[in-house]
């Protein structure tokens, strides 16, 4: 974070420009807006710039700006940067590019970036390499090109590192209000974090929507959470980079598991932080959030005079954290008299054309449904397109939600299945009214699903401060499972009763203390089952020392008891995200753990509640909680389990590179758990 506040770069009373063609049009910008504060050109060589008369450096200005648009080259804008800020500047934006971003370019692209930002001290800046801002509440814009937006009291501000993206978002027609948008390019300083800490303190900004290439420290996102929290404007984002990663040759199953992508989902779903994967998406959650704010829960009522258009919004809610609840028993009678005998009741609603045209018919029916206690109502509503077709009926059913949506306090949508189905103007009236106009089916039932993720982690005391420790550098290591499974005991992890051996003989002597039926291992190997370094059930000396001499382990071996046939096999790890850190994996253990594609992702540190809460999203709890009749796992013990694990990674965190614990197997209920194989790679 920079010393200075953003507030005069965000909300300047009067602005510098720096700059030939791009300094004009930020000019022409703020004028186009109505931007009711002083302008004032620097040129070395021309006298005025529209009408306004030209300075020739900082020093001649009649004060310290409170925003500076610097359009000039990478070079000179390092000397205009340096002294605005000595002249006491609010902040800047940098325009040139040429900077860190270009180093595989430009051999002296990190200097110059470090040079800049010597330059500007504690003196806010934005970029370099980006467009700058456009302040919609006030019409104030250090913003070289044309866009799309227009005045307004109050909405949503967007931010983006991209500033081609910002443009064609603000050439929306979906009727979202936006207050901001502002572009960070290579966040050489300010980062969009700090930028959505500062338009959150705005009381005209209702939510918050960032385009990311990547996140910078995990304490300025935790702020940005908390910020958003404390002020009850929930922030969304769309994050690029979904696409699967490389996958390495790597020592645990854990890795295939835990990629960046999924570490990602879990932290900002442990935040708060709302996350789409399309810039429709984004638009359209901004929508709800911007009426609304999160959801209290996601439940969703749907009306459509089609069963067509009842079909897919319930198909679009399959594989979506939202519901469509039946209808209460209170709801019947009064739909019935709104709509006649021969509509199906139910949810999502065909209600047919019984009622079309008469917008009383049609408010009792909205309103019947309306009060059914649903987190959001739904009306399937395509505008006729104006051109060649009369839309007052369409007008009048919209004209219907309004009302309804009045009588009862509800909060109700209009949802256009095709986006070109909502024109600018009905959405506009629409969200006046405080009514959301959708335009696209998925995107709406995204929506609902992100806004309630949001109300369910509002509805929650406010998280664990991430584990956000640096690594140490040291070679890297890894531990014998012996070893591993030693230092795991000692955090509470129960594992099996073993021994080490370092000949076929000794491994049959360990086996007799133990006591047989046993497992014989090969120490040192990584995957033991796809090696044949696993033999089980071995029930005598001369079955272990044949093993044994047909393995020929260089390490030695690991003799184990055996353990009772499991009601279900985990496997609970933990990976070094480059970004995140370490958090927990869990997920179907064994031989499962690639084929079903079953595992969750837990920040650390975690509670046992939040434990328990993530085995109960996995397809392999239904084992756990007794399937089909059959023994219940001893979940306790499970969670315990995997609290211990969590607790060594917590207290390891600076030196541990990647924990594989696979399987732990789930005893039946009252018998425990046990990790019957476990992996450590850590620094020295």
């Amino acid at each position: 974070m920079t010393s200075r506040p953003l507030d005069r770069l965000l909300r300047p009373q009067t602005i510098a420009v720096f700059g030939g063609r791009e300094a004009r049009r930020v000019i022409e910008q703020c004028d186009r807006m109505g931007f009711a504060g002083e302008i004032w050109p620097v040129h070395p060589r021309l006298d005025d710039v529209l009408g306004r008369p030209c300075y020739r450096s900082v020093a001649d200005l009649p004060s310290a700006p409170d925003a500076a648009f610097v359009g000039v080259n990478r070079m000179l804008t390092v000397e205009i940067v340096r002294a605005l800020s000595m002249a006491g500047a609010g902040g800047a934006v940098c325009y040139a590019s040429g900077f860190s971003e270009a180093i595989a370019e430009l051999d002296d692209g990190a200097r110059l970036q470090q040079a800049l930002l010597s330059a500007a001290g504690d003196m806010p800046i934005l970029g370099p390499n980006c467009y700058g801002l456009i302040n919609g509440l006030d019409g104030a814009l250090l913003w070289p090109d044309q866009h799309g937006m227009r005045r307004t009291e109050k909405g949503v501000a967007i931010l983006t590192q991209s500033s081609n993206i910002a443009i064609n978002l603000t050439m929306q027609t979906r009727g979202l209000p936006i207050a901001y948008v502002v572009t960070a390019g290579n966040q050489a300083q300010t980062s969009l974090a700090d930028i959505a800490c500062a338009l959150i303190e705005d009381p005209r900004v209702t939510a918050v929507g960032l385009h990311v290439e990547g996140f910078g420290q995990i304490a300025s996102l935790e702020r940005l959470a908390a910020i958003a929290r404390r002020s009850k404007k929930p922030v969304v984002v769309l994050k690029v980079g979904r696409s699967e990663q490389a996958k390495h040759a790597a020592v645990s199953h854990t890795a295939s598991l835990a990629g960046s992508d999924a570490v990602a989902d879990a932290v900002l779903a442990r935040l708060g932080i709302g996350r789409v994967q399309s810039l429709p998406a984004l638009l359209e959650t901004l929508k709800l959030l911007h009426i609304a704010g999160p959801l209290p829960c996601n439940s969703i009522s749907s009306m459509s005079c089609s069963g067509g258009e009842a079909s897919l919004m319930a198909d679009a809610a399959v594989g979506r954290n939202v519901e469509f609840p039946a209808l209460q028993p209170q709801q019947l009678p009064r739909l019935r008299r709104a709509l006649g005998e021969m509509v199906a009741l139910a949810n999502p609603l065909d209600y047919h054309t019984f009622v079309w045209g008469d917008v009383v018919r049609q408010t009792e029916a909205f309103s019947a449904m309306f009060e059914g206690d649903y987190a959001l109502n739904l009306v399937v509503l395509d505008i006729p397109r104006g051109d060649r077709c009369d839309a007052s009926e369409w007008v009048m059913t919209a004209d219907a939600v309004i009302a309804a949506a009045s009588a009862t306090g509800a909060l109700a949508g209009v949802l256009a299945t095709l986006p070109e189905n909502m024109p600018e103007l009905v959405a506009e009236r629409l969200m006046a009214n405080g009514i959301v106009a959708f335009s696209g089916t998925d995107e709406a039932i995204i929506a609902a699903e992100v806004s309630a993720g949001i109300g369910d982690a509002w509805g929650r005391p406010p998280p664990l401060h991430l584990l956000n420790v640096v690594p140490v550098d040291g070679e890297l290591e890894t531990l014998t499972e012996a070893d591993a499974k030693i230092e795991l005991a000692a955090c509470g992890l129960p594992v099996p009763r073993g021994l080490q051996a370092f000949s076929p003989g000794e491994a049959a002597a360990q086996a007799e203390r133990l006591g047989f039926p046993v497992v014989l291992k090969g120490l040192g190997i990584a995957h033991k089952t796809e090696a044949g370094a696993v033999v089980l059930n071995l029930n005598d000396i001369e079955a272990v020392t044949k093993a044994a001499a047909e393995m020929a382990s260089n390490a030695g071996y690991l003799v184990e008891k055996m353990i009772d046939p499991p009601v279900a096999e985990l496997i609970v790890g933990a990976m070094r995200d480059p970004v995140f850190g370490l958090s927990l994996t869990l997920g179907a253990g064994g031989i499962f753990v690639e084929l079903l594609e079953d595992s969750v992702i837990l920040p650390l540190p975690a509670t046992k509640t939040q434990i328990h809460a993530a085995i109960s999203r996995l397809k392999l709890a239904k084992l756990i909680y007794g399937y089909r009749g059959r023994s219940r796992g001893d979940l306790e013990a499970t969670v315990d389990a995997v609290a211990a694990a969590a607790e060594y990674v917590v207290k390891n965190a600076a030196r541990l590179e990647e924990l594989d614990i696979n399987p732990l197997m789930v005893l039946p209920e009252g018998q425990g758990v046990a990790a019957v194989d476990a992996l450590i790679r850590r620094r020295r």
